[in-house]
């Protein structure tokens, strides 16, 4: 009897161990996944915890976790069952950081130049400057109930396992607001993240300093922890990190795993986590998606302009340019923006940055961006037989070696698109003279909330 109970002793002693070696490094992570989503949706977004928990895209970060606002702090902590606890702090104009790498008294210590948002009412702006609407008619080549219809589709939940979760949806014809819809809780002034679409708007600030002639993405990237010529990473181009062809061998999966999840809450400093990844294909020869490639463009383009005008760069010579005054980039606890994951905004504003791409790179009578840098976004690398990817912007091109394989079959090919997880999406089609923004919290791919037919029954609404 005794050795019975001592062999069970030993197989739960075994079991537990097991458990502990395969699941302690992964608490720290969902702790700070809940603390930084949290703080992000409170402090950034105004949402209450119970929005969070049902209808935002914190909802399946915090069931695990038990986490405390901090109102007076404006902070979130979060713990898993008593262990790991983790803290994010909001700071205006930077967003939620979690403290990570730097104690939080040297995060708060931080001093940043930001810009004031321009002292402007946009209610009273007409579209696509401001939210005022002059003209309500819709063209009289839409057909307005095939709009309505397909717009209603996607706040429609078929599925109560599979909740697709719309959030906002906008469509622009020719320039116009000619659909606009939200889900209850939400509204145009709602602050709606984009996850990887923060990624397109680091390829839009590459080309504005590109423009400006402050870097020549051919060169190898500058960056220091590659400068020694012995160091085969030492030849990765800036062009190479735009493209997701720098050949890092960096784990995107959202697995525990993950250099993905390692990165965003384990890390203090982003970027130079990722330039610590081996070399694992040639630079230029190899499509792989990689979020840490666009840290370290957000990186490079805080060295290129310094502390003194890095943070004020992507108000003064975007946002604030072509009216996406709600906009926030969140930063690390290095201070630098996290490009990968971490923008944003409002519906309109998302849209508005749409629009930017439609009109070649034109705003309210402005140039901001180059039609060249337009040209080399929406088209993609030789490492790219699969037609998916330019300067961090999706492709819907036919693949080199099968032209009938894209990712949205019933669309346009000259489609090109932000793209974020959990279906955060600004489609860009100049055939159809259409910019289309989709936000919401699909745990799944695109084709969960059915973007290929959605599209498709927009375009057909058009006659």
């Amino acid at each position: 009897m005794i050795l019975v109970l001592l062999l069970i002793l030993i197989i739960v002693v075994l079991l537990l161990t097991h458990l502990i070696q395969h699941y302690w490094p992964v608490i720290p992570i969902v702790a700070g996944v809940a603390a930084k989503y949290t703080c992000s949706d409170v402090f950034v977004a105004g949402r209450t915890v119970e929005q969070q928990n049902t209808v935002d895209i914190g909802a399946s970060h915090s069931k695990y976790a038990t986490v405390t606002i901090d109102n007076n702090d404006l902070s979130a902590t979060a713990s898993i069952f008593g262990f790991a606890s983790r803290k994010a702090i909001y700071r205006p104009g930077l967003g939620a950081t979690l403290i990570s790498g730097l104690t939080e008294k040297q995060i708060r210590s931080q001093k940043f130049n930001l810009p004031s948002p321009p002292n402007v009412d946009q209610d009273n702006i007409p579209w696509p400057m401001g939210d005022k609407t002059v003209d309500d008619s819709v063209p009289s080549n839409i057909n307005q109930t095939a709009l309505e219809n397909a717009m209603n589709s996607l706040f429609i939940e078929k599925n109560p396992k599979l909740p697709i979760r719309t959030h906002a949806v906008i469509v622009v014809y020719d320039g116009k607001i000619i659909g606009e819809q939200y889900a209850s809780g939400f509204s145009k002034k709602s602050k709606l993240l984009g996850m990887s679409m923060t990624k397109s708007i680091i390829g839009t600030l590459m080309g504005i300093l590109v423009q400006e002639k402050k870097l020549n993405i051919d060169e190898p990237a500058p960056v220091p922890e590659w400068i020694n010529i012995n160091d085969p990473r030492h030849f990765i181009t800036t062009r190479n990190l735009l493209q997701q062809a720098s050949g890092l061998d960096f784990k995107e999966p959202y697995s525990e795993s993950s250099d993905l999840l390692r990165m965003l809450f384990r890390e203090g400093d982003m970027a130079q986590y990722t330039t610590s990844v081996p070399l694992k294909d040639e630079p230029g020869s190899k499509y792989v998606y990689s979020s840490g490639n666009t840290n370290i463009l957000s990186r490079i383009i805080r060295q290129q302009l310094g502390d003194k005008d890095y943070y004020s760069f992507p108000y003064e010579k975007l946002f604030y340019k072509i009216g996406m005054n709600s906009f926030v980039i969140e930063v690390d606890a290095s201070g630098t923006f996290v490009g990968s994951s971490y923008a944003w905004g409002t519906a309109r504003d998302w849209t508005r940055y749409g629009l930017l791409y439609y009109n070649r790179g034109v705003f309210n009578n402005e140039r901001i961006l180059s039609e060249d840098w337009i040209d080399q976004t929406v088209a993609s690398s030789d490492g790219d037989g699969g037609g998916r990817y330019g300067f961090q912007f999706f492709l819907n091109k036919p693949a080199t070696k099968d032209t009938t394989k894209r990712r949205f079959p019933n669309v346009p090919t000259d489609t090109y698109y932000a793209n974020g997880n959990q279906g955060q999406q600004v489609f860009i089609i100049p055939s159809e003279k259409l910019v289309i923004t989709r936000l919401g919290a699909t745990k799944a791919s695109d084709s969960e909330w059915g973007a290929d037919e959605f599209l498709a029954a927009v375009i057909n609404a058009i006659k």
